[in-house]
């Protein structure tokens, strides 16, 4: 672990898979997250779930983990969501990451070799599915991710804890409205 340009460094090994994985980038020099990238072609019908693999398996130090989270574009645009965003891949954990995505779209109830893709848009498949599938496009980035510290947890069994403003408040007891 060290600092570049005041940014902490995690020294991250990964392991290609598959001969197309996609090594991960930062778009930007102050983004957090990286894209992770399909390795296969992977129709998701409405309703239901896939695990979509990208090839890669990563050697995290300890300490740290890998979150895997949505990318927002796919998320504004599409019925597209990841099942249990943020995902964790542990520091000890070296197998292949997939992307768990669910595709909320009711059905449709029209067949056809028609369905959309990441972007929304039209697209053939070979097979016949419902109009609301989305084709998953080896390739595609389909999410993205972020390494984040792990601090380790002491826990410590008291009778009492101690009083806060908020107390037991939660699920929404704050309000609102501003």
């Amino acid at each position: 672990m060290n600092t570049t340009n005041e940014r902490l460094v995690a020294q991250v090994k990964l392991k290609k898979l598959h001969p197309d994985a996609v090594i991960p980038q930062y778009a930007r020099a102050m983004d957090a997250g990286f894209d992770l990238v399909a390795v296969e072609d992977t129709i998701i019908a409405p309703g239901e779930s896939a695990k979509i693999p990208t090839g890669l398996a990563f050697a995290l130090p300890e300490g740290f983990e890998l979150q895997v989270r949505p990318r927002s574009g796919i998320g504004a645009k599409t019925k597209l969501r990841l099942s249990n965003a943020p995902g964790t891949v542990d520091a000890g954990y070296r197998g292949e990451v997939c992307v768990l995505m669910d595709n909320i779209r009711i059905p449709s109830g029209k067949l056809g070799k028609v369905c959309l893709d990441a972007g929304e848009k039209q697209v053939e498949v070979a097979e016949e599915v419902d109009a609301h599938s989305y084709f998953i496009k080896k390739g595609d980035r389909i999410a993205q991710g972020v390494i984040g510290l792990v601090p380790v947890a002491r826990f410590e069994v008291v009778d009492e804890l101690d009083e806060t403003e908020r107390g037991a408040g939660g699920f929404g007891s704050s309000g609102i409205n501003g």
